[in-house]
């Protein structure tokens, strides 16, 4: 036997090995996950709110998730938000825009990459909304920005403070200036949320970037981080190749933005309710003391305008 022909035997060996690798659909199905030190259970990893015991890695989690950390399972009620028309540019690359959205829906069980709730966090009432990562990298389109703007009425409607957790790489390509168009909007709605006085929470969760790091997620009153997550707008690679230096190990880290004062506090996932809570009782508090201020202030105007007629 030649080379040549033992060449030809092998590479039909690994084509066979390769065949039988598993498929995106079967590892997602699976009882099993990768982490630090190799498989891991995802019941184990679960029953720790999706971190790893061992490296503290905070996995990626849908908004059901979040929300079931945060709120407490089955203790909140999910807001149907707009959904605009669907694929306006009629997009097509190697498969059509439409069946992105509808493998992404059949995978989330989400109308689009944006949920929001509405529930109670230490008896306070909170409208919150998260990102799922799974939905076409937690991309932001018109759905989601519409989404994200039916959170911010529904708080103002319901006076209640609003919750954010940014996940994703930015705007939606598929959508292209609609989806870009969206980076003004949220933004603009952000800053009636604040017009009404309205306390706004950020907490960033893995990865944070592009055009949603860009625009709404940084416009909280307050930002937490979970630890580790990636916060960003350019990638890294394109910083030092901009810049010409070497960059730290931890450049956009959670830990690296904290430090240069963009991010007020990391915090693990099970302490995120607590910690949550705590700020929202002294900021409610601190508001409805100015409130209360105001209205002495008036009724003392009142009385004075009254006394010199």
């Amino acid at each position: 036997m030649n080379w040549l022909t033992k060449a030809i035997k092998f590479g039909e060996k690994i084509k066979k090995v390769l065949r039988k690798r598993p498929s995106k659909e079967d590892i997602a199905n699976s009882d099993w996950t990768s982490c630090c030190k190799g498989p891991i259970l995802k019941k184990d990893l679960e029953n720790n709110l999706w971190v790893c015991n061992l490296c503290g890695k905070h996995h990626r989690i849908s908004c059901r998730q979040r929300f079931d950390i945060i709120f407490g399972k089955n203790s909140y009620q999910i807001l149907e938000s707009p959904i605009p028309t669907e694929d306006p540019l009629n997009w097509v690359d190697t498969k059509s825009y439409k069946d992105r959205l509808k493998i992404a829906r059949e995978k989330t069980n989400q109308n689009c990459a944006v949920m929001i709730a509405k529930g109670k966090i230490n008896g306070i009432e909170v409208t919150a909304g998260a990102i799922n990562f799974d939905f076409i990298g937690g991309s932001v389109g018109a759905a989601e920005g519409e989404a994200i703007i039916y959170g911010v009425q529904h708080a103002i409607n319901n006076q209640t403070p609003y919750l954010f957790f940014p996940c994703g790489g930015g705007q939606r390509m598929f959508e292209s200036p609609i989806a870009l168009a969206n980076m003004t909007r949220t933004t603009l709605a952000i800053n009636e949320l604040k017009n009404n006085d309205l306390p706004y929470i950020v907490c960033f969760t893995d990865p944070t970037a592009g055009g949603i790091t860009a625009s709404f997620a940084m416009l909280g009153d307050i930002h937490f981080a979970e630890p580790g997550c990636l916060i960003a707008f350019a990638g890294k690679r394109v910083i030092q190749a901009t810049v010409k230096e070497e960059l730290s190990s931890d450049f956009q880290t959670a830990e690296f933005v904290e430090k240069h004062g963009f991010v007020d506090k990391v915090i693990q996932r099970k302490d995120l309710q607590e910690e949550i809570g705590k700020l929202l009782s002294i900021l409610l508090r601190k508001n409805s003391d100015i409130h209360l201020e105001n209205l002495n202030e008036n009724s003392e105007t009142d009385i004075q305008t009254r006394e010199a007629s």
